[in-house]
């Protein structure tokens, strides 16, 4: 069982002060990586750039996109854009890879949207051709860290990943753009031991991106808050208080969950979004390393 560690999305960039005082707090408060998403719309960073940046002000924590949208690219030019940040991060870049899940941002980049099988299997095109780039670059190959939720990805991961991402948030077949379906805990069971059969004799480290950190002394409230402001949510507040994409409690309430969580799920590496930078923060200071 692996020990913990913790991550920070970063999802908004104001301005170069900013991004630097935000990665460098972010090491401060003992986060052991900073990530960024690949997403389009307004407001959305570019995640290499912004990696790299972050790289030039800190000094151990890891970057890496969470994930990559690997269907965006053209893979000769991904490939080289990669190899390019591992040098600049000087080798502290984990590459998230996925097969991206929201049509419309394929549809304002102006690419063709592709079933789930075709996205996926350029996902898994992608693995050898940036294999043989940084064999041919002479450049070190990054820790790969593969998510998503469908049988192939997760089959992509059990085969090749290093770190396997897990959300439980899917985007719900038939909805509009922004509405989700979040998986309750038995489904999450279900979804990592897809996993685990695939990756039997190999160890992968296992992340969850945690969708709502709420420190409270009142956790079933926090819950019933959250559902009332999400219009899409298919989870009562009893499956909520279950879900492992939420963290609701005290400090020492959260702690148990986690490594309650640890042990049902394997989930060591955990993220959560930038607004639980701070909140967090005594989280991470009590379990980090252990």
């Amino acid at each position: 069982m692996g020990k913990f560690r913790f991550g920070i999305g970063l999802r908004t960039l104001e301005n170069q002060d900013e991004w630097i005082a935000k990665c460098r707090r972010a090491e401060a408060l003992g986060y052991g990586a900073i990530t960024v998403p690949d997403h389009l719309g307004t407001g959305r960073m570019a995640p290499f750039p912004a990696l790299t940046a972050a790289a030039a002000v800190t000094e151990r924590i890891r970057l890496g996109p969470l994930v990559s949208n690997v269907p965006f690219y053209n893979l000769g030019l991904f490939a080289r854009e990669v190899s390019t940040t591992v040098k600049l991060t000087g080798g502290r870049l984990d590459l998230g890879l996925g097969a991206g899940h929201m049509k419309h941002e394929f549809d304002d980049a102006g690419l063709p949207w592709s079933p789930a099988r075709e996205r996926i299997a350029y996902l898994g095109e992608s693995l050898g051709a940036l294999e043989k780039h940084f064999e041919d670059e002479g450049v070190e190959a990054p820790p790969l860290l593969i998510a998503g939720n469908s049988d192939g990805v997760l089959d992509l991961a059990a085969a090749h990943a290093d770190i396997v991402g897990f959300a439980g948030l899917r985007q719900a077949p038939g909805k509009p753009p922004g509405t989700f379906v979040l998986d309750d805990a038995a489904t999450m069971d279900e979804r990592v031991g897809h996993f685990r059969t695939g990756a039997v004799g190999r160890e992968v480290e296992a992340n969850m991106l945690v969708q709502k950190v709420t420190v409270t002394d009142d956790r079933r409230a926090a819950a019933a808050a959250w559902a009332a402001d999400i219009p899409w949510l298919n989870l009562g507040v009893d499956e909520l208080l279950e879900a492992p994409q939420l963290l609701l409690g005290t400090v020492d309430e959260i702690v148990e969950q986690l490594v309650a969580r640890r042990e049902r799920y394997g989930f060591s590496y955990i993220t959560v979004f930038e607004p639980a930078l701070e909140s967090f923060a005594p989280v991470v200071a009590e379990l980090s390393g252990k």
